[in-house]
């Protein structure tokens, strides 16, 4: 049996962390962890929830996503803001159900093609999620911010249908955890993967 890979994409303040901690069955999926240049906050440690990189390790570290997610606000001396996750944390977890948890849908199309390339897609089946943005998304992104342009940055990136479009992706799920309202495919699909164990 293939395992699978759940894609949960959406904004932030969306639920999707959430919707990995407290929904999903305990251990039924590994979340995949990028390495990042931001700076790590109160309560985290190199590992966890990110590996914490220096912009150096992004120039020669093999990566299945990179993502530069403030370049529309770069100048020259400000700190990149860089996330991209490491091959090895995908190899390293092979055989397992994986969970990728990202902002925007070409960063989903990058995961994608890795898996392709890579010679990697035949061992799962991939699912994408779709988590609705709730009404205080902006409310949302100016409380986390904690970089340089982090609101600015949080503003302007998108998560619509179109996104989905131009990625060349199909949404197969649909979830709202912030207002209660969970797929039922989804739910069958996790059951499904439940009883495979």
């Amino acid at each position: 049996m293939k395992n699978t890979l759940l894609f949960c994409t959406g904004l932030s303040g969306s639920g999707k962390t959430y919707f990995i901690e407290n929904t999903l069955p305990n251990g039924l999926f590994y979340n995949l962890r990028s390495a990042t240049t931001r700076p790590m906050r109160a309560g985290e440690s190199d590992g966890n929830p990110y590996f914490f990189r220096d912009e150096a390790y992004f120039d020669t570290a093999r990566l299945c996503t990179h993502l530069w997610v403030n370049e529309r606000f770069w100048t020259d001396g400000m700190p990149k803001w860089l996330y991209g996750v490491p091959e090895d944390e995908v190899y390293n977890n092979l055989g397992k159900n994986l969970i990728y948890d990202v902002i925007e849908p070409r960063y989903v199309r990058q995961m994608l093609d890795w898996f392709r390339q890579n010679k990697l897609a035949a061992q799962y089946n991939f699912r994408v999620a779709y988590f609705l943005s709730p009404e205080q998304n902006l409310e949302t992104a100016r409380a986390r911010a904690n970089m340089p342009n982090d609101a600015d940055v949080r503003r302007t990136n998108t998560c619509d249908p179109i996104d989905f479009l131009r990625a060349g992706l199909d949404i197969d799920y649909i979830l709202s955890p912030r207002n209660g309202l969970y797929n039922p495919r989804l739910a069958a699909h996790v059951k499904y993967l439940q009883k495979a164990r």
